[in-house]
């Protein structure tokens, strides 16, 4: 699952969700397969624009997002998503994909101290264009990613994790070939049962998501996105647990006419986890979250 939407709560004690790992497609300029400019569908870091890619195209994506940083002691995690992506129509795209992951905790209250890599899991992404930009005064894409996983990114426990996550997503070009704007709505919800308790507990996240991106020359765009996180207990956005907002700048640039890099590097600058008067939400969240993404088009 990946690290940006999927939920998981914090604590070696604890069941936890899978971490959305998406963990980066061309990033802009004139892409293979878009005409109409920039492929607006990684340019916003976290935040996904509508673009799937021309038909009979096919993508390599590698997508890292790591997080930083606790209450107290030293915690680091990685989360690699690797995808193949094929555009079956100019409206739906179809992406397997396999998931791993890193953990360099200690001293952390509720972790166990890890030291940890693993092979994390698969995930079966789908992608279906209802509105195209180029003809409409916006686009609209809608996201479902089914997934399973083996071993929680965020605290390195063994687990048995299936889940899912949905989103509708939204972009437009405010200024032709010079600025871009994004919008998301995800839905995450998991079950999972941890292996050294036999414990099993459902979880779910919602999340909005909003960028602004600004294309500097064909290829090279920066810009700032934002999101705020709900997690909850129960896979149904049952009881809340948790908050934050997180804020930060993203940069995406083509390497070449085929091979491209994206990413963020976000804080969390608002939050509280349910229960605690301390100011952010560092039971379910982190302290910093960041994304590298690489893509190569064929």
């Amino acid at each position: 699952m990946r690290r940006r939407h999927l939920p998981r709560k914090s604590g070696s004690n604890e069941p936890q969700g899978g971490r959305s790992t998406r963990l980066f497609a061309l990033a802009g300029g004139e892409a293979p397969g878009h005409a109409e400019g920039a492929d607006t569908e990684h340019i916003f870091g976290f935040t996904m624009g509508s673009d799937i890619g021309r038909v009979g195209e096919i993508e390599l994506e590698m997508e890292n997002v790591a997080a930083f940083g606790k209450r107290d002691g030293r915690y680091a995690t990685l989360a690699t998503l690797n995808q193949i992506k094929y555009t079956l129509s100019d409206r739906f795209r179809i992406a397997p994909g396999f998931a791993l992951g890193a953990q360099r905790i200690d001293g952390v209250a509720g972790f166990d101290d890890r030291h940890h890599v693993s092979f994390n899991g698969a995930t079966l992404e789908f992608r279906a264009k209802l509105i195209d930009r180029a003809t409409a005064p916006f686009g609209l894409t809608l996201h479902a990613q089914p997934g399973w996983n083996r071993i929680d990114d965020g605290s390195g426990l063994r687990v048995e994790q299936y889940g899912a996550e949905f989103a509708a997503l939204f972009d437009k070009e405010l200024v032709e070939d010079r600025w871009f704007a994004a919008f998301n709505v995800w839905y995450g919800t998991g079950v999972t049962r941890t292996h050294a308790t036999g414990v099993t507990a459902h979880d779910s996240e919602f999340a909005l998501h909003a960028a602004l991106s600004y294309q500097l020359k064909p290829g090279l765009l920066i810009g700032v996105g934002t999101r705020y996180l709900r997690s909850y207990d129960g896979g149904g956005l049952d009881r809340l647990v948790g908050e934050a907002v997180y804020v930060g700048p993203t940069f995406s640039y083509s390497l070449t006419s085929t091979l491209g890099l994206s990413g963020t590097w976000q804080i969390q600058v608002a939050g509280r986890a349910a229960g605690d008067a301390r100011w952010l939400d560092l039971d379910n969240h982190e302290r910093q979250q960041a994304m590298l993404r690489i893509n190569a088009h064929f």
